[in-house]
């Protein structure tokens, strides 16, 4: 009996922005009951704590979230008892296949579905990308996981050469996640790395951005789920974005508390008629740190960025940063973050002597980045509306 039709899409990152009217990039999401799917969603997307996830109810039917994102997505949570058949959708239309494993399900029918659906896959679009989770790292020692997890990737390799000798070379990664550490944001982040079309113009501009600002690291976040979109061309350390999600977590929490009080229509930009204060009576009233050109005179009003006539959309005339130190010993370093876009922020981190001394100069970088990205993701919009 064919499946249900598939209910309509739901929000589930709570952006609180419209929908995207053009297509959306599709990603299938598999595996067995209870091994972790919906979980893996609700961690990501609606922030839900990961002990909580326990309580999560069993998926009975494909239901479909819809997440805004520099790439539009809309994300098929399916039941374990989904066929190929059943599915409601040719697998052509998906752009990437997640397959979720429990770490300790050694058995074999996990792996048989997941192989009739990677040979099925292949055959309906060669090339997609199959992207393996063994999920619920936590559950074991060290020791346990590393074997576990060499033992799925082994019988999932050898069961596809067993059935075709060309299939060895099928693109298939293999993630050792866990909702209770950032290693499921590290790997989602990398899926979704392939579904972005405008990567290498990202990293190119994330890459002059730190030859230009003495910055060893720097990532493009995605604010709300804290995916990295995009990074610098020297390798991820661990540590290092790890810390960058905890600083972004905890800017999410305490964020709304605040407000800007240049932001309203009526601060933007001193009166014609009006003289502009002086510099000694506003310091109260200008933000220690601004997304603005920090060149020329003091200033205490912030004057918004020009930006071409022709771009599609206003852009926000202002945008949070914050900056905090992590060690205190000389030399000592700086992890700054930047809002770019509504959804996106830059996150870097920069030895504390450039920051103290050279602030003006990286937020004056911070303005090109700025406006490059935004150029992007105008022009990819554009694309996707149909224009």
């Amino acid at each position: 009996m064919a499946a249900a039709e598939p209910p309509a899409a739901q929000t589930l990152n709570g952006h609180g922005t419209p929908s995207v009217a053009g297509q959306r990039t599709k990603v299938l999401l598999l595996g067995l009951r209870r091994a972790g799917k919906t979980s893996i969603l609700q961690v990501l997307f609606n922030q839900l704590p990961p002990k909580q996830t326990f309580y999560l109810e069993t998926t009975m039917r494909v239901v479909k979230h819809t997440i805004d994102t520099v790439v539009p997505l809309e994300i098929w949570d399916t039941p374990a008892n989904v066929t190929v058949e059943t599915l409601g959708a040719p697998l052509s239309e998906f752009s990437s296949i997640i397959f979720v494993i429990d770490i300790r399900d050694l058995y074999n029918q996990p792996i048989s579905k997941l192989v009739e659906f990677i040979i099925a896959a292949n055959k309906a679009k060669p090339g997609i990308a199959i992207e393996v989770f063994v999920h619920k790292a936590e559950k074991l020692q060290e020791d346990d996981k590393i074997e576990n997890y060499r033992q799925i990737n082994d019988r999932v390799l050898d069961r596809l050469i067993d059935i075709n000798p060309d299939y060895e070379h099928l693109p298939i990664n293999f993630y050792l996640t866990s909702v209770y550490d950032h290693s499921l944001h590290e790997s989602f982040s990398k899926v979704l790395q392939k579904l972005v079309d405008s990567l290498p113009y990202l990293e190119e501009l994330l890459n002059v951005f730190c030859a230009n600002s003495q910055s060893p690291k720097a990532f493009l976040f995605d604010v709300r789920s804290r995916l990295y979109i995009a990074t610098d061309a020297s390798p991820v350390d661990s540590a290092t974005h790890n810390l960058c999600c905890d600083y972004l977590q905890m800017l999410n929490s305490f964020g709304p508390l605040y407000k800007s009080i240049t932001a309203g229509p009526g601060r933007q930009r001193p009166s014609p008629n009006t003289p502009p204060p002086t510099a000694t009576s506003g310091p109260s009233r200008t933000p220690s740190l601004r997304g603005s050109v920090a060149s020329g005179p003091p200033a205490t009003d912030i004057t918004p960025v020009p930006h071409p006539p022709t771009w599609k959309h206003p852009k926000e005339l202002f945008y949070p940063s914050a900056a905090t130190t992590l060690h205190p010993v000389t030399p000592g370093t700086t992890l700054t973050y930047h809002l770019i876009t509504r959804h996106l922020a830059l996150l870097a981190v920069l030895p504390t002597s450039v920051w103290d001394s050279r602030r003006g100069l990286l937020e004056y970088n911070v303005v090109f980045f700025r406006e490059g990205i935004q150029e992007i993701c105008d022009a990819e919009e554009e694309v996707r509306d149909g224009g």
